[in-house]
């Protein structure tokens, strides 16, 4: 369903002998003659020797939030589901562009974390372990985003590409350190895209019946009972403040940040942000 939107995104502006040819240029003497174009000879009586594009091997991790949080709304699933559809896609299309690809699980601490690869058998691996994510987290721990984000910019001891799907929500509510953590990622040369993956309609907007309800905390299990509506004004402002925050640093350290609002389709979103990503090359 986005097949193609990332065909050619990362061109490499060096020149070798390998993938792709780019254009001729003349034979200089004392070069060797393996690459010189005897059909443009035969036609021109000139030497030319062809130049090819290398493709780069870009290798890149993909770190999704398993964390409780994640699996809300409780009925639907959808902010887990959308990161597994998103993250599912984006490692076909980076394998059938023979880049390199891994798979980081985490919520309170890192569950799972594959080799970066490019193999087919290793593509299957992948979409086993997101397949695997099942419907239900794993544990009932507190998300740790921060302190994960930098033990993993530890682990990767290779410039990469590290794409992130999380809904941001640090368990110690220490929002700093998640900046601090994303800052660490860039500081050791890794390009970095954040997919900020919500539920608008609730999580952004507090959208609720005007009636009292109970509010369950997934990771806690704390519960409270109130109306929206005494609350609603003070928990949008908080919430925007935090969104508006996290979209700032992102700016700040030049981390591209997608809104990920799980009530659109997720293909419009992924094709949208690869599209803008394809002209910003």
């Amino acid at each position: 369903m986005v097949e193609g939107f990332i065909t050619g995104l990362h061109k490499s502006p060096y020149h070798g002998f390998s993938v792709e040819f780019a254009e001729h240029r003349l034979y200089n003497e004392g070069e060797s003659t393996r690459h010189v174009d005897w059909k443009v000879y035969a036609r021109t009586d000139r030497l030319f020797t062809k130049r090819y594009e290398e493709e780069t091997n870009l290798r890149c991790l993909i770190a999704l939030d398993t964390s409780p949080s994640m699996y809300y709304p409780e009925e639907s699933k959808s902010k887990i589901r959308f990161s597994v559809y998103a993250a599912s896609a984006l490692s076909y299309l980076l394998t059938r562009q023979r880049d390199a690809v891994g798979l980081c699980l985490f919520s309170d601490r890192i569950e799972t974390i594959t080799p970066v690869r490019s193999t087919a058998t290793h593509l299957d691996k992948v979409f086993t372990l997101l397949n695997n994510v099942g419907n239900k987290p794993s544990n009932q721990h507190r998300t740790r985003v921060g302190q994960v984000l930098h033990e993993v910019a530890e682990k990767i001891h290779r410039r990469s590409l590290v794409v992130i799907f999380s809904d941001m929500f640090d368990g110690d509510e220490n929002t700093e350190e998640v900046f601090k953590a994303l800052q660490h990622l860039k500081h050791n040369k890794h390009e970095v895209i954040v997919f900020h993956v919500m539920d608008n309609q609730t999580e952004l907007l507090f959208d609720f019946e005007d009636r009292p309800m109970e509010f369950i905390d997934l990771e806690s299990g704390d519960k409270i009972k109130l109306n929206p509506a005494d609350i609603k004004t003070h928990y949008r402002a908080e919430a925007q403040k935090f969104h508006a925050m996290l979209k700032m640093r992102c700016n700040q350290y030049k981390i591209d940040f997608v809104e990920a609002d799980v009530r659109s389709d997720f293909s419009t979103i992924l094709q949208t942000y690869l599209i803008k990503r394809t002209r910003m090359r």
